[in-house]
């Protein structure tokens, strides 16, 4: 099954780099030329030392100007490197973040949400950093590396072919660490990944909630809450880092070995005259240079465990079924929605929330719904927006000349003002304009006015007034208001109302429902509501 998984998560991250694939194989191209340049500098080195001691003759003045070319082309391409890197790193990060928000946003709602909004965010985060990082940087490097070590090798084995494979022979020890961290790193990551996530999702629900956290007193619970968490997460990483802390030391215990028999070799050469000063200094250089891409590769593997396990965690949220897409079917004037024998129960739970409902909205009715607490009135309203299928039966959309089964099509013609403080961050004004972008200052003052929500102009900013977060700053009943009058703002012949008035006082509600009234313009309205002023202003009256 492990294997399945990691075949899958190979597959995700091929087809996901469709749009980065040129862009690191020019970085790999870039590294390679700079591979070249680096060997170039070693033989240069010899080369100087050998003229230098008598052993070949030639122009010592143009070979220094060569190793100056050298190094100077060594600075150049590191810093392009390093440019087209950053480059590909942000371009990728930000388009796959930007089809996870988009996948997300239109993923089907299936009543009850399956991963905590923290969670989301963290795998966009920090999910997304490290498959970029595998992707745009480990893969070009590892390919970079294995040229290096190939082209190091030859050049090492031209020069004494036995200390070419004493050396390749020494490092097998890192590949043995390299498997016994990939099997347990894999899965001490993965706890990693999902407990960080946790503590992501605990900071964000209890900063959102955190009026609510204080005034039920509940800080120091929550706090300790965190501390929790955070140590569970702690733990976890300790682990992770002896099997790293090992595996490292056995990698530098490889290197280090390389090194001392490298440089007693070459003593032991030039003692017996095998071994010239140039030779000695290109060992010294080279032994680096086959040694340093086995160590690169192999400390590449934490990387790729990472990258394995964030690719898994993305995959998931790309598994989310999303809506159905398609042309808008707009209905012309009054609309009626006819709900014809509907039965719905939510995945997980057991009772029947609907049970062959039927009932007829007809154009341009004013209905109120009306029923205790969970007898379905919400999940008749997101029936009717297509945010769900029923079960049994059918809902569709009509008017005088045509007729169309509800879906995510036949959304634009609802006009959906849900319960509660739904404004976001920003200005009155942006969020009027949810509702129609291209609103002109007389038709927002007009929505504000039906909306009873005329103070907007009192505030001293008026309009361009800043609200925070779920809009704070306001009170419940003027947020209320304004996304009323956002929702006013939208085309649409049905007018969804989920509880329009409940933070409304007697004297505003009434104000509220009688300028309603007077501006449906011929549009089909159903009212969620427990209120009987409100309920007393409608046509008709379905109880649930």
């Amino acid at each position: 099954m492990n294997k399945m998984k990691l075949m899958g998560s190979l597959k995700w991250l091929w087809r996901a780099s469709k749009g980065v694939r040129l862009r690191s194989a020019w970085l790999s191209f870039v590294g390679i030329l700079y591979i070249g340049a680096v060997l170039t500098f070693v033989w240069c080195c010899k080369r100087m030392v050998d003229l230098a001691t008598g052993i070949v003759e030639g122009d010592i003045f143009a070979m220094g100007c060569l190793l100056v070319a050298c190094v100077i082309s060594e600075i150049l391409l590191s810093g392009l490197s390093l440019r087209l890197e950053t480059m590909t790193v942000v371009r990728f990060s930000n388009s796959l973040r930007h089809r996870i928000f988009d996948h997300v946003l239109n993923s089907r709602w299936a009543g009850r949400e399956n991963m905590h909004t923290g969670d989301i965010i963290n795998r966009m985060e920090t999910d997304v950093q490290q498959v970029s990082s595998l992707l745009c940087k480990s893969v070009p490097l590892s390919l970079v590396t294995l040229v290096q070590l190939v082209a190091a090798f030859i050049f090492l084995l031209r020069l004494d072919a036995r200390l070419a494979w004493v050396l390749l022979c020494i490092m097998p020890l890192a590949v043995v660490v390299g498997k016994v961290y990939l099997k347990r790193g894999r899965e001490l990551t993965r706890s990693i990944r999902e407990m960080d996530s946790a503590v992501q999702s605990h900071v964000q629900e209890n900063l959102q909630n955190r009026l609510l956290v204080r005034t039920m007193e509940r800080t120091t619970d929550v706090v300790d809450r965190m501390g929790f968490l955070q140590g569970n997460l702690f733990g976890l990483e300790s682990k992770r880092s002896y099997i790293s802390l090992f595996s490292r030391a056995s990698l530098q215990f490889g290197f280090v070995t390389g090194y001392v028999t490298t440089f007693i070799w070459g003593v032991y050469g030039i003692q017996s005259g095998e071994v010239t000063f140039g030779m000695m200094t290109a060992f010294l250089q080279l032994v680096a240079q086959v040694q340093r891409p086995v160590v690169q590769l192999s400390q590449e593997v934490p990387g790729f465990i990472k990258a394995m396990t964030a690719a898994e965690r993305l995959e998931e949220l790309f598994s989310m079924e999303t809506e159905p897409k398609g042309e808008p079917v707009r209905l012309e004037g009054a609309v009626g929605v006819s709900v014809e024998d509907v039965s719905y129960t939510y995945p997980d739970g057991k009772r029947r929330i609907l049970d062959h409902f039927t009932h007829d909205f007809k154009p341009g009715s004013v209905t109120a719904v009306v029923g205790e607490t969970g007898v379905g009135k919400s999940t008749l309203m997101r029936l009717i927006l297509a945010l769900m299928e029923p079960n049994e039966g059918q809902l569709c959309f009509y008017n005088a000349e045509k007729r169309v089964q509800a879906s995510p099509q036949t959304r634009c013609n609802v006009v959906y003002v849900p319960q509660g403080n739904t404004l976001m961050s920003g200005t009155i004004r942006q969020n009027l304009l949810m509702g129609k972008p291209e609103a002109t200052e007389e038709e927002l003052r007009e929505a504000l006015h039906t909306a009873a929500a005329d103070f907007v102009y009192q505030l001293q900013d008026g309009l361009d007034s800043l609200c925070g977060e779920r809009g704070s700053g306001l009170s419940e009943g003027q947020a209320q208001r304004i996304a009323v009058a956002r929702g006013l703002l939208r085309s649409g012949g049905l007018l969804l109302l989920d509880e329009p008035t409940a933070s409304l006082d007697a004297e505003t509600e009434k104000l509220l429902l009688q300028r309603l009234s007077e501006n449906l313009n011929g549009r089909t309205v159903v009212l969620i509501t427990h209120r009987e002023a409100a309920a007393q202003l409608c046509q008709y009256e379905v109880r649930l």
